[in-house]
C-alpha cells in the first residue's frame, strides 16, 4: 500500500483511544532562520526524481504542483544539478505566484573552477541573479566550494550557504563542518523509520544556531504501508491531522532544532496534502514521542 492508498481519515468512535495532548506552542507557520531572524516556512519542496521531466505536458503539471505549495504559504524550492533536468524545471515553469520562492540549489562536482561554472549555469536554469541558498551536495570538495560560496555571500549573489547529507550518512563529517565551518544551513535525513540525527546533529545544529533542512520526511516513501493502512489514532485530532502525510510531517517539524522538510512530489493532491501541515497544532514533546511509540508498534 502506497501513500495515495493510505491517504488518511481520523479515527472513529472505538477506532482508538483518545487521549488528551498539549501542543506546542511555537507557531508551525513561521520558523526564525537562526543566522538572521528571517521567517521561513517550515515545509519546503524537494524536486529529487520528481522535477526530472522535459517535456512542456510535465513541466506544465510540475508548475501545478508549484502553484499549489505556494497557494498553501510554502516558500522553500530545493533542487541541484545533480536532479537531471530539475533546475531547468523549475526556472521554465515556476508560476505566477512564485515570486515569494526561497531558492536553494547546490554545487555538486570536483574542483573550485568546476564549481563555479556549475554554480554559473544553475542561476542561468533557474533565471535567477541571487539564490537564497547555496549548499555543497553531500560534502563533495565542501572545502574548496565553501571558498567560492562565502565569497558569493560576500558579493550579495546568495543570502545564505550551507551543506548537505542524505540517508544517515557521514554524520561525523557534518559535525565537523558545523564545528568549524561558517555556515547558515545543514541538510540531512531524519523520519520515524531514521532518527539518529536526534544523537548529536540536531543537538549541535541547536548548539551552533545553524538552520536543518530535513529530507527525506517521508524515508523516501517507506513510512507508507501497512501502518498507514489502518485509520489514525486518536491524537490526530490533538493536532488537526487528516492524513498520516500531515502527521509525518508536524512530527518532523515540531522538533525545536528544524527548521524546514522537503518532501518531494509530482502530485498536486500530495503537495496540497504536505503544506496542510503548516496549519496549527504541532505536538508537543510528550506527542512527538507517542506519535513514534504507536508508529512502531503499528
Amino acid at each position: 500500500m502506497d501513500r495515495r492508498q493510505s491517504l488518511g481519515f481520523l479515527a472513529g468512535a472505538g477506532a482508538a483511544l483518545v487521549l488528551p495532548h498539549a501542543v506546542a506552542q511555537v507557531p508551525p507557520m513561521a520558523r526564525a532562520i537562526p543566522a538572521t531572524g528571517e521567517s521561513l516556512a517550515p515545509i519546503g519542496l524537494g524536486t529529487w526524481l520528481t522535477f526530472d521531466v522535459t517535456s512542456a505536458a510535465d513541466r506544465a503539471a510540475r508548475s501545478e504542483v508549484m502553484r499549489a505549495f505556494f497557494e498553501g504559504g510554502g516558500r522553500l524550492v530545493d533542487s541541484s544539478p545533480m536532479y537531471g533536468a530539475s533546475e531547468e524545471t523549475i526556472g521554465a515553469a515556476l508560476p505566477a505566484n512564485g515570486r515569494s520562492m526561497f531558492s536553494a540549489t547546490k554545487v555538486w562536482t570536483v574542483g573550485a573552477l568546476a564549481g563555479r561554472r556549475q554554480i554559473e549555469n544553475s542561476y542561468r536554469l533557474w533565471k535567477l541573479q541571487r539564490f537564497d541558498l547555496l549548499q555543497v551536495h553531500n560534502f563533495l570538495d565542501y572545502e574548496a566550494h565553501l571558498a567560492t560560496l562565502r565569497r558569493l555571500k560576500s558579493e550579495g549573489r546568495v543570502r545564505y550557504i550551507g551543506v548537505t547529507t542524505s540517508h544517515g550518512r557521514r554524520h561525523d563529517l557534518a559535525e565537523k563542518i558545523m564545528r568549524e565551518e561558517p555556515i547558515d544551513f545543514i541538510q540531512f535525513t531524519y523520519n520515524l523509520n531514521d532518527r539518529e540525527a536526534e544523537e548529536r546533529l540536531l543537538p549541535m545544529a541547536a548548539e551552533r544556531k545553524v538552520a536543518v533542512i530535513i529530507n527525506r520526511p517521508f524515508d523516501g516513501g517507506n513510512l507508507f504501508g501497512s501502518k498507514t493502512g489502518k485509520p489514525l489514532p486518536g491524537w490526530a485530532k490533538d493536532i488537526d491531522c487528516a492524513s498520516w502525510a500531515e502527521a509525518f510531517l508536524k512530527w518532523v517539524v515540531a522538533h525545536p532544532a528544524v527548521t524546514c522538510a522537503i518532501p518531494a512530489t509530482s502530485q498536486v493532491a500530495h503537495v496540497r496534502e504536505n503544506v496542510r501541515a503548516l496549519k496549527e497544532p504541532l505536538p508537543d514533546a510528550a506527542l512527538r514521542k507517542r506519535i513514534a511509540e504507536d508508529y512502531a508498534r503499528a
